[in-house]
């Protein structure tokens, strides 16, 4: 005690102003539990901690009183333990367990807005919630902790939890603020320069330097991503493994049998250990086929092929047996061994019955569903408005030589309903001549026009009824290196037709590779037309599978991974480095991060890395990640505002008179609908939200910690494209509303409408292959006969293979599935997650909104007048129900709810 403690005890005793109070206050939090993790021992080592007297202790810290002793930080009170500790009992599963505490409080130390906890256990425990009662001059105070406590030892530090009070930084009351920086400090912990470790707070970048094994062989070598203009990629949070052996700017990987628990994210990141184990299923169902013992090995001439579609149907109903799992045990830790009898009673290799057969088995071969998945389907939001035919490609022609498209109108005019075809088709291609020569569509009007139903091109094009699904760019400079593997692709564009009720009609495919004579030569390409009888159907079914191949790679690698995942981890990086717990802008993004890092650690150890299970079960292979890398090089984060997106890719047109100020082009978009609903919601609450907080540009300008994050943001975290003139400049209120809305767009809607669909459609493999292994038949070939006498074998051999298959059903099966914790847009965990009254009632209003729009899109999946709602597989398009209703803990293969983040 200094000697002004002492004064100042004196004077308050001599003038009569302190009065000491008993504050009580309850925490909730779960304990460690033995059969969660790995140690055994948590719960008898907590109970020889407290009676040796190494216990949990809090202390109050005041909002309102420094000690300017100590740089006028807030007054502590005298530290409290947790009661009762050993005599309350937590039971196996874990849950919440509720601890008494009582605090000395003196009143002449103001309100406290903080308080102090130090683990002194050799076990971490998950910290809820404190709640203080009849504190002297406020009240009831709440505490949204919501975070992992390790033991002291681990950080050397006292955690600091704060109130569900909100400031910015200007607004901070002074004696919290040098607790606010010094939790921003720990939390950056840039002065930490050695591995990371589980329990750590520590969040920072790297570079994509951990997807090769270098030291394993050339084999396993990939290209690190991000850091250079050859390969430029977001970052991704840090772990500071060491380096590879054999190249020192590679980071090491780990074992599989590590990566349960000792990758690194930083804890409070990590999910669960039920989510946990059904990611872990699928490194289970995925093995190397030497485990799988198949039914039916003895009796089938091609036991690792499918040569029926009812094959493939009695893959889902009669199921695969479960392999011989002794070699699998070994790699799994205890505590999973559970989970290999599933809580939902399924078989490890029995795979419920997708969405897309379940009213017709049949029915996903049809054109009509075809066209109706490019706008209710798992991957919406590719097509776009044909604005000039032919198509043409932006690729160099010096480097690729012409690729326009080879479509003419007389392929697709008599699918035109009377329309005709316009003097522009066919498509271009935006390829560098110099470079790919030219790449403009072989698609004709002479290919399509039969197909319109009476109209020609011309009439077609300028009555806005003719759209595209344009693969051909982004895959023709990959192609000849990812032909050279196991695969067969094509660079393909798919042209759709507008009919009069609605639906979309694909009337032309190209398929497309590079002129053998040299990419410079530009592309030698085949145009497809629907035809219904014959050799020329089965022609026709596999020209659709080519082209849903090609969407599938795009859809896995770009509109899902790259565009949702990989672009949003610097925003979570940044955000816990730059923004105080107590920002408002924290809070308000805070939910739309809840697993995000964890979900992408665990994906670059398993999914994405070199020889992992993307690359074995999508085309593009070994060469998927750097694919990715050249389409983020066009990537912009103001493009993914849901508006703007629908009006770059031409399928809506700006109309003042119309909601959301846009009249879409394709009345019955199922996902630009439902869409455009909660996007409007999302909007008007961040909106409110915002004016709440920053009532003038000028606060916004002022915000430091609101400054230093986004310049972290584009600088750091996207720092390869930080210098395109796109960039908001956060100078107002409205860029503000406007990033966080989009923000929380990609990490709910975008991320659900791509992702939580997958296994109703692309479960069933025939319906969206994920590999081609063979080019189309040739007609006087032995496969061309074959297509002709036995359609379903010459298909299913020309697609994803058997194992892959069982590999990739298994994996979108884990990655559809909604948690039983999900959290779901307009849902918060904690209800008292601030203080603020007018922001809960904000947020309710939120709420309330979207739940108007479950029932909306229930109305409209109802009206038989809209036909791409259901099509005739007869599945309803529920990806954008946004299960803000949904309070039941219920998870699992829904197919509908939109989670507040990218949690899977």
């Amino acid at each position: 005690m200094t000697l002004g403690d002492v004064v100042g005890s004196v004077v308050d005793k001599i003038i009569g102003s302190s009065k000491v109070h008993k504050v009580k206050g309850y925490v909730v939090l779960v304990k460690k539990n033995v059969l969660d993790f790995t140690d055994f021992n948590a719960s008898i080592t907590d109970r020889v901690d407290e009676a040796l007297g190494r216990g949990v202790t809090l202390q109050l810290v005041s909002a309102t009183v420094g000690d300017h002793h100590k740089g006028n930080r807030g007054v502590l009170s005298k530290p409290a333990p947790l009661k009762d500790w050993i005599t309350t009992l937590s039971s196996l599963t874990p849950g919440d367990t509720s601890y008494k505490v009582s605090f000395e409080w003196d009143e002449s130390k103001g309100v406290p807005g903080a308080f102090l906890i130090e683990n002194k256990h050799r076990s971490e425990f998950y910290l809820k919630t404190l709640t203080l009662e009849d504190v002297p001059g406020k009240g009831r105070v709440h505490f949204v902790c919501n975070s992992w406590v390790y033991p002291i030892s681990t950080y050397g530090y006292k955690r600091v939890f704060f109130a569900n009070d909100t400031y910015l930084p200007s607004t901070t009351p002074a004696p919290l603020r040098p607790y606010r920086e010094e939790d921003l400090f720990q939390l950056r912990g840039d002065h930490i320069d050695r591995e990371l470790k589980e329990g750590e707070r520590v969040y920072g970048y790297a570079l994509y330097n951990d997807l090769g094994d270098p030291d394993k062989g050339p084999k396993y070598v990939r290209p690190i991503l991000g850091g250079s203009k050859k390969y430029p990629y977001p970052r991704r949070g840090r772990t500071n493994r060491p380096p590879t052996k054999t190249d020192p700017n590679s980071e090491s990987r780990m074992f599989l049998a590590n990566v349960r628990f000792d990758i690194y994210v930083p804890r409070d990141e990590k999910f669960g250990h039920l989510k946990m184990s059904d990611f872990l299923g699928y490194a289970i169902k995925s093995l190397n086929q030497s485990i799988f013992q198949l039914p039916g090995a003895a009796v089938d001439d091609t036991p690792l092929e499918f040569d029926t579609f009812q094959d493939v149907l009695d893959f889902y109903e009669g199921g695969i047996e479960a392999p011989n799992l002794s070699a699998v045990k070994e790699l799994i830790p205890f505590e999973m061994i559970k989970e290999l009898v599933r809580s939902d009673g399924e078989q490890i290799l029995k795979f419920p019955l997708p969405q897309v057969l379940q009213a017709d088995k049949d029915a996903w071969r049809t054109d009509e569903e075809f066209g109706r998945e490019t706008v209710a389907g798992v991957n919406p939001v590719i097509i776009s408005r044909l604005r000039e035919f032919p198509a043409t490609s932006k690729l160099d022609v010096s480097t690729y030589g012409d690729h326009t498209s080879a479509v003419t109108a007389s392929h697709i005019e008599k699918h035109l309903d009377g329309l005709t075809v316009d003097e522009e088709f066919p498509a271009t291609s935006k390829l560098d001549v110099s470079t790919y020569g030219d790449h403009t569509s072989a698609v004709t009007a002479s290919h399509i026009e039969k197909h319109l139903d009476g109209l020609t091109v011309d009439e077609a094009l300028n009555s806005n009824k003719l759209f595209i699904l344009d693969h051909h760019d982004s895959l023709i400079p990959y192609l000849n290196r990812i032909n050279a593997l196991d695969c067969k692709i094509y660079a393909s564009r798919t042209i759709l037709f507008l009919k009069a009720d609605g639906t979309l009609r694909p009337v032309a495919i190209e398929l497309s590779v590079p002129h053998p004579d040299g990419e410079e030569h530009g592309a030698v390409s085949k145009v497809y037309t629907p035809a219904e009888h014959g050799v020329e159907a089965n022609v026709w079914q596999l020209a659709k599978a080519y082209a849903a191949v090609g969407n599938s790679g795009v859809h896995q690698l770009i509109s899902h991974w790259l565009y949702t995942h990989a672009v949003m981890e610097p925003v979570v990086i940044a955000s816990n480095r730059q923004l105080s717990v107590v920002h408002p802008i924290y809070k308000l993004l805070h939910p739309h991060f809840r697993d995000t890092m964890t979900i992408n650690a665990l994906g670059r150890q398993i999914l994405i890395s070199a020889e992992g299970g993307l690359e074995k079960t999508v085309f593009p292979g070994r060469y998927a990640m750097e694919l990715s890398s050249s389409v983020y090089k066009s990537w912009k984060l103001t493009d993914h505002a849901l508006p703007v997106d629908l009006l770059k890719r031409g399928v809506a047109v700006e109309d003042r008179s119309q909601p959301h100020n846009l009249r879409l082009l394709i009345e019955d978009y199922p996902f630009a609908v439902d869409g455009l609903a909660i996007w409007s919601a999302i909007e008007e609450w961040v909106n409110e939200y915002c004016a709440i907080y920053y009532p003038a540009d000028d606060v916004v300008r002022s915000d430091i910690e609101l400054q230093a994050w986004w310049k972290e943001v584009r600088e750091v975290g996207h720092g390869d494209l930080k210098d395109e003139p796109w960039w908001p400049t956060m100078q107002t209120r409205a860029e503000l509303s406007q990033t966080c809305t989009t923000l929380i767009w990609v990490s709910s809607a975008l991320h659900a409408a791509v992702n939580f669909g997958q296994y109703a459609y692309a479960g069933y493999m025939p319906c969206r292959p994920t590999k081609s292994r063979r080019f189309m038949p040739e007609p006087g070939t032995e496969e061309y006969e074959d297509l002709r006498t036995n359609s379903e074998k010459a298909f299913l051999r020309t697609i994803t293979s058997q194992i892959q298959t069982i590999a990739g059903v298994a994996l979108i099966e884990i990655l559809s599935r909604h948690a039983s914790d999900e959290v779901y847009l307009g849902q918060r965990s904690d209800a008292e997650w601030t203080s603020d009254k007018a922001v809960l009632e904000t947020f309710q209003k939120f709420g309330k909104k979207l739940v108007v729009i479950e029932k909306r899109i229930e109305e409209l999946n109802n009206d038989e007048r809209l036909r791409n709602r259901n099509g005739p597989v007869k599945v309803p398009y529920t990806l954008l129900y946004p299960s803000t209703s949904d309070t039941s803990g219920t998870g699992g293969l829904t197919g509908r709810g939109v989670p507040n983040s990218i949690s899977i």
